[in-house]
């Protein structure tokens, strides 16, 4: 079977399509790694400002234009908005931008760091 292999043609270009995508799932993996290079976290006090406002999740993602979740993703700083994103919040909470995200740790509030 070994011979076969060898000699046969076919067997040769199969391998040589083998070698290529595996040095393209090697490229690919290489790239996803650089893109995947940690985030500096984005600290918000949405969660707070929203409350004191007396809105629900839905209604501040119905005003600002995402899924409810999104709100929730972002309240646990799971998710960094766009910029138009966080201009559309700071609009409907009337607050400064600077006000409600932050690279920096708001200071302690109710046992939480935002």
């Amino acid at each position: 079977l070994s011979v076969f292999l060898t000699i046969h043609p076919l067997f040769e270009i199969r391998s040589n399509i083998f070698q290529v995508l595996l040095y393209l799932c090697y490229v690919a993996c290489i790239i996803q790694s650089m893109s995947r290079q940690k985030e500096e976290p984005v600290f918000n006090r949405v969660e707070e400002l929203r409350l004191a406002q007396g809105l629900t999740r839905q209604q501040l993602a119905d005003a600002v234009g995402v899924h409810y979740q999104t709100i929730g993703y972002l309240e646990r700083g799971e998710y960094s908005p766009s910029l138009v994103l966080a201009l559309r919040i700071a609009a409907v909470l009337e607050h400064e931008v600077g006000e409600i995200f932050s690279i920096e740790p708001f200071e302690e509030r109710k046992g939480k760091r935002r």
